[in-house]
């Protein structure tokens, strides 16, 4: 946890904020803070600043934070839609992380024939499972923007009424095996990036989404497990971000 992130709820009086649970563990357990302590934090939504630990008990850990403190702004987004066909539950929470980590502003789950009706009923796919994802993801990057996450459990009318408001005024790009055309690196303005389950978009798939504008390629000849064609491509395409 590499910011403390904070929610609007947790203010319990103007500039005081009581904490308790995962986050009040990690400020006991790792940070092993005491009163006078000051912390990195960040309101969901805003700003980032510094806190101060006015209370470390066991049953909560109180801090005093005022809004006007969280003044530094959160890392930008990177101009970037993640269209995704949907990945298996397990896979799926590490890469909710990686993606909001990375700093991409959007992510969509796409049907694909390939991906298993089941998929969809996963308790992972609920908002609040999604957001707890998200939220971590934001910690590790010191960030405080949720990314946007969407679903789109039918394929077909997403490529024909949705995808080409998505598109507009972005390159697309179609990562799919086999294509002969590399992968093109460092790619700036907006992008869109297309990335299918496990075995790859089936050739329909990938005609309907040429014909939407994507430009196919590929990552060589390895076939990659698609948590790490995601965390490659993102890596490969995305121009370099300076840290704080």
């Amino acid at each position: 946890m590499n910011l403390l992130l904070l929610e609007p709820a947790d203010f319990e009086a103007p500039g005081r904020v009581s904490l308790q649970g995962r986050r009040a563990d990690h400020v006991r357990q790792v940070h092993r803070a005491v009163a006078g302590d000051r912390l990195r934090v960040g309101l969901i939504g805003g700003g980032m600043g510094e806190a101060l630990v006015a209370e470390v008990s066991p049953a909560q850990v109180v801090l005093d934070v005022a809004t006007a403190d969280l003044a530094t702004p959160p890392p930008a987004k990177q101009p970037v839609i993640l269209l995704l066909a949907l990945p298996r539950p397990k896979m799926l929470k590490r890469i909710l992380q990686m993606v909001t980590t990375l700093g991409v502003e959007e992510l969509v789950l796409l049907n694909s024939y390939r991906v298993e009706k089941s998929f969809w009923d996963s308790p992972w796919l609920a908002p609040e499972a999604v957001r707890e994802q998200l939220v971590l993801g934001l910690e590790q990057a010191r960030d405080t923007v949720l990314p946007r996450v969407t679903l789109a459990p039918r394929f077909k009318p997403f490529v024909e009424d949705v995808l080409p408001g998505l598109m507009a005024g972005r390159r697309g790009l179609l990562a799919h095996p086999g294509t002969g055309t590399a992968c093109p690196a460092d790619v700036r303005g907006p992008l869109l990036l297309a990335i299918g389950p496990e075995g790859g978009f089936i050739p329909y798939e990938v005609e309907r989404l040429r014909e939407a504008g994507l430009e196919a390629c590929d990552l060589g000849s390895r076939i990659l497990r698609v948590e790490t064609a995601v965390a490659v491509t993102l890596g490969r395409l995305l121009p370099p971000q300076v840290g704080a």
